[in-house]
């Protein structure tokens, strides 16, 4: 029992993190971009899957 616990914990962490880190992608993304190029603003998931993107484009290779 005390497993799930822990992996439900774990869970919990990872999600409030994700959160925390994508807030200033989409706050960035919603005062510049409309205002610069006039694109749309983004919701709080869609900014989740800019920040994974950049991740994975800009991670450096060792």
């Amino acid at each position: 029992m005390d497993w799930l616990i822990n992996l439900l914990g774990g869970i919990a962490i990872i999600v409030v993190c994700a959160f925390i880190f994508s807030l200033p992608v989409m706050w960035l993304w919603n005062w510049l971009m409309p205002a610069i190029f006039g694109l749309i603003k983004i919701t709080w998931t869609q900014a989740l899957g800019l920040s994974l993107l950049g991740g994975f484009l800009f991670r450096g290779s060792k």
